[in-house]
């Protein structure tokens, strides 16, 4: 298969789940070529980092999704940053709950960050559950393993992430 081949491919394969991720996040702003602009970064940044992927089609699809999703929130800082609200617009609730969002999104780029130290199916069970919101039996079914078993792997994985999380920030989760 072609170069030109493979990109046509993936984009006819995975737009729909790239836009759908930008939408989600930039359609606050209200920018349609914004969030066109993203997709098309998006594309243009998994063609550029495609030797850097390694895994199956599954982990493929997250790994497009992670991309597409940390686009999206590069996008919407940048131009949340360079948007100039008056202050008679701007209402506190809304500012603390942007605040808070900012810095979940910050939190979970660390943690995926992490996420990918972990064993490749620890990877999955933790993003489908964290991530995507799957409940155990849902995983159970789409990986084919029993659910007390993803149970297990769910605990020492979010145990790992603690432990990783005390020491970031040196603090105590008791």
């Amino acid at each position: 298969m072609e170069k030109e081949d493979a990109l046509e491919y993936i984009v006819h394969q995975y737009l729909p789940l790239i836009k759908g991720i930008s939408l989600k996040i930039l359609s606050p702003l209200q920018n349609d070529g914004l969030i066109d602009e993203c997709v098309n970064d998006t594309f243009l940044s998994i063609w550029n980092h495609a030797s850097k992927f390694k895994g199956d089609t599954t982990n493929f699809k997250y790994w497009i999704a992670s991309i597409a999703k940390f686009k999206a929130i590069d996008y919407y800082r940048k131009t949340v940053k360079n948007t100039v609200v008056p202050t008679e617009d701007i209402e506190l609730v809304q500012s603390d709950v942007v605040a808070e969002q900012i810095i979940s999104s910050e939190n979970k780029r660390e943690i995926l960050a992490y996420i990918h130290t972990l064993d490749p199916l620890d990877q999955k069970i933790i993003i489908m559950r964290l991530f995507l919101g799957m409940k155990s039996d849902e995983i159970s079914e789409k990986l084919g393993i029993s659910k007390s078993a993803i149970d297990s792997r769910l605990s020492r994985g979010k145990k790992k992430l603690k432990h990783y999380a005390i020491n970031l920030i040196g603090g105590n989760f008791n």
